[in-house]
């Protein structure tokens, strides 16, 4: 026979998990979050880099613009980073053999999908990469 403290335990775990669930789920989409800027920082940054890098092997100014918005666009459509709008500004003002080349690149990432957080609806993030051109290379 079931005696009465049983009988007054009994469905406690369920209740326990119903309750437990909403917080679990949102500690799981916090860790998407987290992961998604990490994930979109790290992709940014690489855009920069090879964008910088492109721009610092070109022949012109023109050429290195056009070459390193390309690589950028290219690195963040490549990766699977989902960006609702994209800026890639190069600083060529010191575009010389010896000197350098600044690749800035924006990303603005998307969480409206994150639904229960309280989080902004989009985050833009930033890098900046500066390479230096080869004191042997020739430029125009």
């Amino acid at each position: 026979m079931t005696s009465a403290a049983e009988m007054r335990e009994r469905g406690s775990a369920t209740t326990e998990v119903v309750l437990l669930t909403p917080v679990l789920i949102l500690m799981l989409l916090f860790v998407v979050a987290l992961g998604r800027i990490g994930s979109s920082r790290a992709e940014v940054a690489g855009a920069a880099r090879d964008a910088a890098r492109d721009a610092a092997n070109a022949r012109s100014i023109a050429q290195a613009v056009a070459s390193g918005d390309r690589t950028a666009r290219g690195d963040l459509h490549g990766s699977g980073v989902s960006c609702r709008s994209v800026s890639v500004v190069l600083d060529t003002n010191n575009f010389r053999a010896g000197g350098t080349v600044t690749a800035t690149v924006s990303c603005t990432v998307a969480f409206a999908d994150l639904v229960g957080l309280d989080l902004p609806a989009m985050k833009t993030i930033t890098a900046r990469y500066t390479e230096p051109i080869d004191i042997y290379r020739a430029v125009s």
